[in-house]
């Protein structure tokens, strides 16, 4: 059985749309809260969307920046962007209005790879748009931000990163795709933000040298509108042509429930980095 098969003919995906309305720590709070629902078989699998406005999602990695309080000040008070730290693998990305998130959340422990989890994402993407004509590949762009094995790439220009966190039985592989605007400013604006929070000191650990032109969104790339509502519908229609069928369930009471222990865990996060910045 091939990967595509496995994860989607005859499966059951349950549609969160988490579009408007939510904080982006709200957002790391509900995969983690659906990865143990999906891992204690408390639900289907689970397909979520989100989109966060002028916020940088930085990584664990970022948080020990030597000037992360300089970082942050150049988001915040130069141009406008709140920035806070998540919980699952990677480095800093960009989100706004033009970017488009993608979690997909199913059961897995040690018997699922890395890899193949990070494939199980690839592939959906790759049938999303399969009638554009377009080779995606999938190796690192060494200067993104949040360069990966698994960055989504066109003619060498990358459009989307992928990460993944496993909580409680459940595997949350979480995609941002940049579909709107320009790649390259939002490459920018990481670069320069890594300028102000490093400024010039040799650290431990590697920091990525950011080449904006490297980047691009994927209406640059196809050379055509596009917007983030269309990739929407086709992320649904593709789950479907792979032979999986939708539901809504709702949210559960005992969902809530867990959702509120991992938010305040995310603010507990974010309030341990704050106190460090102001130290």
């Amino acid at each position: 059985m091939d990967l595509a098969s496995k994860y989607f003919n005859d499966v059951t995906w349950r549609y969160i749309d988490h579009t408007t309305g939510l904080e982006p720590m709200q957002s790391f709070a509900f995969d983690d809260t659906f990865s143990e629902s999906v891992g204690k078989d408390l639900s289907p699998n689970v397909v979520r969307t989100w989109i966060h406005q002028h916020v940088v999602i930085l990584g664990i990695h970022d948080s020990r920046l030597p000037y992360l309080k300089d970082g942050i000040s150049y988001l915040t008070d130069k141009q406008g962007y709140n920035a806070i730290v998540r919980n699952s693998g990677g480095l800093g990305v960009v989100l706004d209005q033009g970017v488009l998130n993608i979690s997909l959340i199913f059961k897995g422990k040690t018997e699922i790879t890395i890899d193949e989890a990070f494939t199980v994402m690839y592939l959906l993407i790759c049938k999303m748009f399969e009638d554009d004509k377009i080779d995606i590949d999938t190796y690192e762009i060494v200067h993104s931000y949040c360069p990966g094995k698994f960055d989504l790439s066109i003619d060498g220009k990358k459009f989307a990163g992928i990460s993944q966190r496993r909580v409680r039985g459940g595997v949350a592989v979480q995609i941002y795709l940049c579909v709107e605007g320009s790649g390259t400013e939002r490459a920018q604006l990481m670069h320069d933000f890594y300028e102000h929070a490093l400024k010039g000191e040799v650290t431990k650990f590697s920091y990525p040298d950011i080449h904006p032109e490297c980047m691009a969104s994927l209406e640059t790339l196809l050379k055509r509108d596009i917007t983030v509502q269309d990739v929407m519908f086709k992320l649904l229609y593709a789950i479907k042509d792979l032979g999986g069928t939708l539901n809504t369930d709702p949210i559960t009471t005992d969902e809530w429930s867990r959702y509120e222990h991992y938010y305040d865990r995310m603010l507990a996060r974010n309030a341990k980095i704050n106190h460090q910045i102001e130290d």
